[in-house]
């Protein structure tokens, strides 16, 4: 499968597809969560542009700024904004969804004081009055976008956002559909390379790469022979140079839930309900994030879910190190996982990937386990 152009832009934080955009008077937003609602960065002229610091080689200068005890994920992010990867933002939105991102939030704004900044409070349960909170913070949002950017942002701006994004999603979900399939025509690496271009791009100009990505799997041989059909599930993931290592194992990764994962990563917005009740409902229903308290069966029940559906013979639960919130999940799903006879590996690991020959051989020792049962 050729994925050339999608090789191109997720190695590069501010790659051409944004220069082109840019070149047509578009302002690139940055965000660092999934409970950002990038829908509401596609109204007027905005686009948004995942975070990401690809090919980060250390952190010499953010640590001087970070604890060392604060995820290397928020510490790479800094290290690039003080080398100045992502000036050609025109501002950056953050949610509280953990202490460490709160922490690079507070770092930016005074080091970028030219930027536009944003941090969306989102609470820590899933209930009636959270909801009320939410669409407050999502009307504040939006008009400090339209005070900053002078941009109209109504229920019609935001009803038209959401059909034009649900039909990206729509599209990159048929994709994903595929790997449904005995033997899926793309493998995991090449899905998340499209994920991350389509998280990283301004839509309009990546979705004609996105369909002729579609349009030639029709024709594409299915993958070779694999050992196991896996399923990644943690936290931030944006380098498909990570899965790639854990395929050339010779296990196929059919399925991610993880935080730039399609599942549900991708579920569409209600075009029949309000604008705002829609983005709060959708927020609260792709993410299933560790930091939702109470929540923890219902994210179980969902990887459950998703091991029936995609055929999946065993489960690579992965967390960032220091990731208080995926640290403490992870125990417990482990457990819960093993009660089910579903075999599972957990790997901590640090933002940028490091320790290839280490993670190649538990890899291949838990496949040799999943093909002896």
């Amino acid at each position: 499968m050729n994925t050339n152009i999608f090789d191109e832009i997720y190695k590069e934080p501010g790659h051409f597809l944004i220069d082109e955009a840019v070149s047509k008077q578009k302002i690139p937003i940055g965000y660092t969560c999934s409970y950002v609602p990038e829908v509401m960065l596609k109204v007027g002229n905005l686009f948004p542009v995942r975070l990401r610091a690809p090919g980060v080689s250390d952190t010499e200068i953010a640590d001087i700024y970070l604890s060392s005890v604060i995820c290397s994920y928020t510490r790479s992010i800094l290290e690039f904004a003080m080398d100045d990867q992502y000036d050609f933002l025109g501002g950056i939105i953050f949610t509280a969804s953990c202490d460490h991102l709160r922490r690079l939030y507070d770092n930016l704004i005074y080091l970028m004081t030219d930027n536009f900044y944003h941090i969306l409070d989102i609470g820590n349960i899933i209930s009636k009055d959270s909801k009320l909170w939410l669409i407050d913070e999502l009307k504040i949002f939006a008009n400090k976008i339209s005070d900053n950017f002078q941009i109209e942002i109504n229920d019609d701006v935001l009803a038209e956002a959401i059909s034009s994004h649900n039909k990206m999603l729509g599209i990159l979900q048929s994709i994903g559909d595929l790997r449904k399939n005995p033997k899926p025509p793309l493998s995991g690496t090449d899905f998340h390379k499209l994920i991350i271009a389509a998280f990283c791009s301004p839509q309009e100009e990546i979705m004609p790469h996105i369909l002729n990505f579609k349009e030639n799997l029709q024709n594409s041989n299915s993958k070779k022979d694999y050992k196991a059909r896996i399923m990644l599930v943690g936290g931030q993931i944006d380098d498909p140079d990570y899965i790639d290592l854990i395929e050339s194992t010779g296990a196929l990764v059919v399925a991610d839930r993880f935080c730039t994962g399609s599942l549900p990563g991708l579920e569409l917005i209600s075009e029949e309900k309000k604008p705002y009740d829609a983005i709060c409902e959708n927020i609260f229903n792709k993410t299933m994030c560790p930091r939702m308290i109470n929540d923890f069966y219902k994210r179980l029940n969902n990887i459950l879910a998703i091991v029936e559906e995609y055929k999946v013979d065993g489960v690579i639960v992965e967390n960032i190190k220091f990731c208080d919130i995926w640290g403490i999940d992870t125990s417990q799903l482990l457990l819960e996982l093993r009660k089910r006879d579903i075999p599972v590996l957990r790997l901590e690991r640090e933002y940028r990937l490091t320790g290839e020959g280490q993670l190649s051989t538990r890899v291949q020792a838990f496949l040799e386990s999943i093909t002896k049962n």
